[in-house]
């Protein structure tokens, strides 16, 4: 989940520019707890902002209350984790901004977690993040380290100084009201535990029932996720929603169908309900062209959708159409005024679009694009727990 930065940006540009009226209708099914929308601005740490607002959502769900955790303190120790790798696989690795969700939840025991305001990663008076010139200048670094014929003993401490000077020493310890803690003791106060969640994923290029390393470049950690049917991954986020569980959420983001309007579709191009008035144009039309046709028509037009199948999915992947593009947090279902499913995500690029930093992804979407979810195993259906 590295390339939503420039992305993310034209988004903020054009949400300020075009309308924000919709043309759909929304009620609410069920709807969890959430934080507030945050905002990832100029960097690519989509991946540590949805990862925490999953945890943020699990406290609220124990009832601990409402927690600002820190997404800079996360990013801090993956860096160094993923340097450390870079050099050891010789720079065969991404080296990049971008995670998974493994980075947040699979690190929880070793490295704890911090409140933001012990760790906000801001520095100099900035009020908004912006990682552009700290990731090419550690990319810079690293490239130098692994093109010299002999690595050095003091490398770490030198990547660790450029992330000093931009991000901030990391905090050994803290006070948090009127206590003082580290980052394991507070992890223990809260009561988050990494094994109490999995992660799921769904294509049929290794068998399912099993757990496999996902082969995309931001697991560059190899974590394993649980490899499901597609009916089945998407009865685990319904049941986990229904029954006031949260999802993390990877997805692809890079076409057409997830719109500026807060609108997450597959439109079907060859859908005759999507064509409009004039039925002969449409048919004269290339496939290309009526999906560039459809695509702006998104958000703007309830439009008639893709039936999804487990082949479709498994060919985006393979064709490189399905990415690890943005990493999100589904808290509720919804639907429209057709009666159409949506799922209510909560994104972290500001409260930006007609309902305020909030996506509504179709099923159709969520069947389609998903990469991997991460939920708690409490709330995974009792039957598909078992085949696991």
């Amino acid at each position: 989940m590295n390339r939503l930065t420039l992305i993310a940006f034209a988004l903020f540009i054009s949400l300020s520019l075009f309308p924000q009226d919709s043309v759909y209708t929304f009620t609410v099914v069920k709807e969890n707890p959430v934080t507030s929308v945050k905002n990832q601005a100029s960097t690519s740490t989509c991946w540590s902002f949805s990862g925490v607002s999953f945890l943020e959502s699990e406290l609220l769900r124990k009832g601990k209350g409402t927690f600002d955790l820190s997404e800079m303190y996360i990013v801090r120790r993956n860096y160094e984790d993923k340097a450390e790798k870079f050099v050891r696989t010789h720079g065969h690795l991404s080296f990049s901004p971008g995670g998974s969700f493994a980075d947040v939840i699979e690190t929880l025991d070793e490295y704890g977690i911090v409140p933001d305001e012990a760790y906000p990663g801001l520095l100099d008076g900035a009020d908004r993040h912006d990682h552009g010139e700290m990731d090419k200048v550690l990319s810079g670094y690293m490239n130098g380290i692994i093109g010299n014929n002999n690595v050095s003993t003091v490398w770490l401490k030198g990547f660790k100084g450029i992330l000093d000077a931009y991000l901030d020493e990391k905090p050994a310890s803290f006070t948090y009201n009127g206590k003082t803690y580290t980052p394991q003791s507070f992890k223990d106060f809260l009561g988050l535990n990494q094994n109490d969640y999995i992660s799921i994923t769904s294509f049929t290029h290794h068998p399912f029932y099993v757990s496999f390393p996902i082969e995309v470049p931001d697991n560059w950690r190899w974590a394993n996720s649980y490899n499901l049917p597609v009916d089945e991954m998407m009865a685990v986020i319904d049941n986990a929603i229904m029954n006031g569980y949260t999802v993390a959420w990877a997805s692809d983001v890079s076409e057409g169908g997830f719109s500026r309007q807060g609108i997450a579709i597959v439109p079907d191009e060859n859908a005759a309900e999507n064509a409009g008035t004039d039925q002969a144009k449409w048919l004269g039309l290339s496939e290309r062209e009526r999906r560039s046709t459809i695509t702006g028509k998104v958000g703007t037009e309830v439009l008639k959708e893709k039936n999804i199948t487990q082949e479709m999915r498994q060919l985006a992947y393979d064709n490189y159409q399905t990415t690890d593009d943005h990493g999100m947090h589904i808290y509720g279902i919804a639907k429209d005024q057709n009666g159409n499913k949506y799922y209510m995500v909560k994104n972290s690029w500001g409260k930006t679009g007609p309902y305020n930093g909030v996506w509504y992804a179709s099923e159709a979407f969520v069947r389609y694009k998903t990469l991997s979810i991460v939920v708690n195993k409490e709330s995974l259906p009792k039957e598909i727990a078992k085949k696991l």
